[in-house]
């Protein structure tokens, strides 16, 4: 009695097994942030019923079409379309695709990677809110290779960083500090790609802003000033041109005047 019944349930796990890994098949996707990414099923429309798309053991409600008040839709045979994309949407997600006539789902696995850029000013705080909960590890990109950051469990590597509120952030900024950040999981799978650069606009500390100003005030000053004195030269020459016109008809019409005084 007790043989038959554990050979039943050797063949429903077997079963189990079976329908779960049939079909599996793990796909990886990049989004940049702020943008809209598809996850495609690659299924053909025959008879779909339904979808159900799960993340971290959670259910995430799919539209059937764009015109919805959700960020998740359906495309297409079955493909699923996240709109605006945060870092929080990054990691895993299972699509399960059901059928009238198949007793068992088709399943697609996704893993989802988000991008990002940014640019901070020289002095600043650099905050980037990465710390999500299925984040394991953040590292950034180096001469010698990757150097972690943050780890989940240990927290941050320098007194120069503070994890607060699923934020990593960096004091005082400066040039070595820019570069590639990533955010792995504990699969060691990336889910965040962060490219972070200085930014020259405003740059240079108040002192140095003040003399730089005051260095192109000096510079149009001079240039008015010979401006105007190139104006008082050329009124200059204008002036003795005129008068050096002038002076031989005054001493003509002087000298004819003269000739005809005694004929009157």
């Amino acid at each position: 009695m007790f043989r038959w019944l554990n050979l039943l349930l050797l063949f429903s796990f077997i079963k189990y097994s079976e329908t779960t890994i049939v079909g599996n098949i793990s796909i990886h996707v990049t989004g940049q942030k702020g943008e809209n990414t598809t996850l495609p099923c690659d299924i053909k429309a025959r008879d779909i019923f339904h979808v159900i798309l799960t993340r971290l053991s959670k259910n995430i409600p799919v539209c059937e079409t764009e015109d919805c008040s959700g960020r998740v839709f359906t495309k297409g045979s079955c493909d699923v379309v996240i709109k605006d994309l945060s870092f929080s949407d990054a990691g895993k997600y299972i699509l399960r695709v059901y059928y009238n006539n198949a007793p068992e789902p088709q399943i697609r696995e996704y893993h989802l990677q988000i991008h990002a850029g940014t640019s901070v000013k020289k002095g600043e705080d650099l905050e980037l809110d990465v710390l999500l909960i299925n984040a394991d590890k953040v590292e950034r990109s180096s001469s010698s290779g990757w150097t972690e950051l943050w780890t989940r469990g240990h927290g941050v590597s320098s007194d120069r960083l503070t994890d607060r509120d699923g934020n990593l952030t960096i004091h005082e900024f400066t040039v070595n500090d820019t570069g590639t950040y990533r955010v792995l999981d504990s699969e060691g799978e990336i889910l965040i790609t962060v490219t972070v650069t200085e930014s020259r606009t405003d740059s240079g500390s108040p002192g140095e802003r003040k003399d730089d100003t005051a260095h192109k005030s000096w510079i149009i000053g001079l240039s008015v000033i010979g401006a105007l004195a190139a104006l008082v030269l050329l009124g200059f020459i204008i002036f003795v041109a005129i008068r050096k016109y002038q002076c031989p008809n005054g001493d003509y019409m002087e000298g004819h005047q003269r000739t005809e005084e005694p004929g009157l």
